[in-house]
């Protein structure tokens, strides 16, 4: 398992490397300049000449890739931001903490609801409750996340005033509209897969040896079939983690939550190349590292998949 993880982790490198490429690309020739946004309209051309020498975007592509990628590669370095002069490293530190609380407790949401809503709808198979499941679900893949955050934000805090608009001042209370507008697809999708796979289950011959057997019924969905049933819904589960993450950013601007999305919308309109492409780069390696995760998960649930390592493991040491 170690020398598989630790595989896994070096496959990230040519990722990042293939994501920073494109992107640097897409930003060169991507139409504005960044001396005009930070001097303003009323500068000479001189100075926007100075500026661009300043920021190192008189130099041709082959030229200015090649001092990006050193810097990425030796230093660790993604830059300095064009607005601020700020490390885009520790900008980006500093703001990814929020962008993480959203999406992690929007994928708790997500799956605390869509697993049970999925396993009533499974085992009431044509009944109200498998009805009432797929029309939630319905309702949470139909609806964007910035639709229903707007929705959210016009019941609870306009009209009910009972939780913040926008911020983080409010502590923790801040975090709940936004987390509830990015679960929703999550939730939805979770539900649907946990339906589908728990009534592939429930039909397979040990699950009726079990109750043949005179197992309690909550014994023979939870322990026999819902395990069984688990690792497409850990697939999508994990898949949606990942997808929170890039959602949130659409989230948080809708809400002003000072994290990564506010960030990067904040650098695209002002054409902050080193932000936008130290962002980008950052959240390819946490996606990455989040598909990594979903294999391991693969493994803690499914002992056949964690016997596979061991015996894999064990013909390397015979050899």
């Amino acid at each position: 398992m170690g020398r598989y993880i630790i595989k896994r982790l070096l496959m990230i490198i040519p990722v990042a490397i293939g994501v920073t490429v494109l992107i640097f690309t897409i930003m060169y020739f991507t139409p504005g300049d960044p001396a005009t946004i930070i001097l303003g309209s009323n500068a000479s051309a001189e100075q926007l000449k100075q500026k661009n020498a300043e920021l190192g975007l008189d130099k041709g592509y082959v030229q200015r890739l090649a001092d990006y990628m050193g810097n990425l590669i030796l230093k660790q370095d993604l830059g300095k931001s064009y607005m601020n002069n700020r490390s885009v490293s520790g900008d980006i530190m500093e703001r990814f903490p929020r962008t993480l609380t959203i999406a992690f407790f929007s994928i708790l949401i997500a799956i605390v609801i869509g697993i049970p809503l999925g396993i009533a709808a499974a085992v009431n198979h044509y009944k109200w409750q498998d009805s009432v499941a797929m029309i939630v679900a319905l309702f949470g893949v139909s609806m964007p996340g910035f639709w229903v955050a707007l929705m959210l934000v016009l019941l609870f805090a306009l009209k009910l005033a009972l939780l913040p608009a926008m911020g983080i001042g409010d502590g923790l209370r801040s975090y709940i509209l936004p987390c509830i507008a990015c679960s929703f697809g999550g939730l939805a999708t979770i539900a649907r897969q946990t339906r589908s796979s728990m009534l592939e289950v429930i039909r397979a011959d040990y699950i009726v040896t079990a109750r043949a057997k005179g197992q309690v019924e909550r014994v023979v969905i939870y322990k026999h079939a819902l395990r069984n049933a688990l690792i497409p819904v850990v697939t999508d589960a994990v898949t949606s983690f990942g997808l929170m993450l890039g959602g949130a950013l659409v989230i948080e601007t809708v809400f002003s939550i000072p994290g990564l999305g506010v960030y990067m919308v904040t650098a695209i309109n002002s054409r902050d190349y080193p932000a936008i492409q130290g962002a980008v780069v950052f959240m390819s390696i946490v996606f990455s590292l989040v598909m990594l995760l979903m294999d391991l998960i693969y493994a803690f649930v499914d002992p056949r998949i964690k016997s596979q390592y061991q015996k894999s493991k064990r013909r390397i040491g015979d050899a």
